[in-house]
């Protein structure tokens, strides 16, 4: 094993896409690394950093050795108003590929920062989406992990379909197939895969020959999962050669409750006021309903949703994301007087929310997701049953693997995917079929009992993967003696 001078030597780069859902792993990995007596370096735009200093900050006050390199986003060149630098302050989710094309101008810069530095970077750690950094580590000798930001199920259900062409035999959307040589029966529909299983397009292809590419050449991917939850498709991927370290849950990596609230965005209630609310509730009474930072939903679709959480008689949170519907929703809001309705049994939280600390909560029983795999892996970890409402790119994959793997989740019906940013001009899910799903979930009949058990004992295997000892505690000490005993190579 590598002596702790040594581990103290080594210094990892992080290079995130500039989006919540990569950001806030991509911190809680810094911390978690940190931890383990790293230096750890993250790059982010101007206003990316000023979203995070607080996790400067908390590092500074926990002598943890984490800093930002600062880079300016040239949104401007690539045709974005000043300020957008995230994901989610995209004018539409329709210029997501606008917007990978903008952050690989951020390569000359921060190879230019290299240059400056005395002593490179041990490894670079990358996100999936910035293909980019391949020639970064090449250029600069140094080894580079790509993180991958979902599940080891996803990877193989998005490498067997592709390898296995089993879409050439699907001549319709809603015809169903069997995903190939994979550990359970899995079955899907066209139109539920992610938008490059579904497009044909030459710009669609290229990007993702080129992410496809940048992650076979890494060194070896670091996925936020732990290997009891999937322990099946940790070895299924494996068998293919590359190296994988399975690190998580994250979001249980660090359990200062200041730092679980302060990630990110601002929430719009304060700590008190909300953990005093879910204080006033009995134990997994409280349903708690998020899609997310990147969702769109038509308000038409939202005001269905609120009719079945108001008729459904049981307490709730439901977090609102301000959107380019939300005028319209927050007018029906008034009209219908729906928050004096709710008054007591229904508490809205608009824009942002302390997500982890209110699915730890007891008096949470049952969480509405849209299946992105953070807030997936944070249900689990809480132990909390869900119901699956997925979107778009991954999600149908982490419903399958709630509902039908793990079983401890319940699907509302979501038929069809909806790309990034498009506009449905219809309601996909009616207010009686959420009303029913809350019902399935929330039931104290022998099948909602056991799917809870189910859901507690992930939970708490969870835990124990990220306690010294444990797998993904493991893993990490594993991962960074594998840098260590290679830095001598390399330099």
């Amino acid at each position: 094993m590598a002596s702790q001078s040594q581990i103290h030597q080594l210094h990892f780069l992080f290079i995130p896409l500039m989006s919540q859902s990569h950001l806030i792993p991509f911190t809680e990995m810094a911390k978690l690394f940190a931890h383990h007596g790293v230096k750890v370096t993250i790059v982010l735009t101007h206003v990316n950093a000023a979203r995070f200093n607080t996790i400067l900050e908390q590092a500074k006050a926990s002598n943890l050795n984490i800093e930002f390199v600062s880079l300016r986003f040239p949104g401007q060149e690539a045709g974005f108003p000043e300020g957008c630098e995230n994901m989610d302050t995209l004018p539409s989710l329709n210029l997501t590929l606008q917007f990978f094309a903008a952050s690989s101008m951020l390569q000359k810069p921060l190879e230019k920062w290299l240059e400056e530095l005395e002593s490179l970077p041990n490894c670079i750690i990358s996100d999936l989406c910035l293909p980019w950094t391949t020639e970064i580590g090449l250029n600069f000798k140094i080894p580079r992990f790509v993180f991958y930001t979902t599940c080891c199920f996803c990877l193989v259900c998005n490498h067997n379909i592709s390898c296995s062409r089993v879409l050439e035999g699907v001549t319709s959307d809603s015809q169903t197939f069997l995903v190939p040589n994979i550990p359970d029966r899995i079955e899907f529909t066209k139109a539920q895969l992610p938008a490059d299983k579904r497009t044909s397009s030459d710009e669609s292809k290229k990007i993702m020959n080129q992410l496809e590419t940048a992650k076979l050449s890494a060194e070896g991917l670091v996925v936020n999962t732990f290997e009891e939850l999937e322990a099946r498709y940790v070895e299924e991927y494996q068998k293919g050669g590359q190296k994988l370290w399975c690190i998580g849950p994250l979001s249980l990596c660090n359990k200062a409750i200041s730092d679980k609230f302060e990630i990110g965005n601002k929430t719009s209630i304060d700590e008190c006021n909300c953990l005093t609310w879910l204080d006033s509730m009995k134990p997994n009474s409280v349903i708690y309903v998020c899609f997310g930072s990147l969702s769109e939903m038509l308000a038409s679709q939202l005001v269905e949703l609120a009719l079945a959480l108001e008729s459904s008689d049981y307490p709730f949170i439901w977090v609102i994301k301000r959107g380019k519907y939300s005028e319209e929703l927050e007018n029906w809001l008034v009209e219908e007087n729906f928050e004096e309705k709710i008054k007591g049994r229904g508490l809205i939280i608009r824009t942002w929310a302390p997500q982890v600390q209110i699915l730890s909560h007891l008096a949470t029983g049952g969480f509405l997701t849209h299946c992105g795999w953070n807030s997936t892996l944070e249900g689990i970890s809480a132990g909390v049953p869900m119901i699956t409402w997925p979107m778009f790119a991954e999600q149908f994959y982490n419903e399958k693997l709630l509902v039908e793997v793990f079983r401890i989740g319940v699907s509302v019906g979501v038929k069809t995917s909806a790309d990034y940013g498009e506009e449905k001009d219809r309601v996909l899910v009616r207010s009686e079929d959420v009303k029913k799903a809350i019902k399935q979930l929330m039931d104290k009949g022998e099948e909602a009992e056991e799917r809870r058990k189910r859901a507690r004992k992930l939970g708490e295997i969870a835990k124990k993967s990220v306690e010294e000892g444990g797998s993904s505690y493991m893993n990490v000490k594993k991962l960074i003696q594998h840098i260590s005993e290679n830095k001598s190579i390399i330099r």
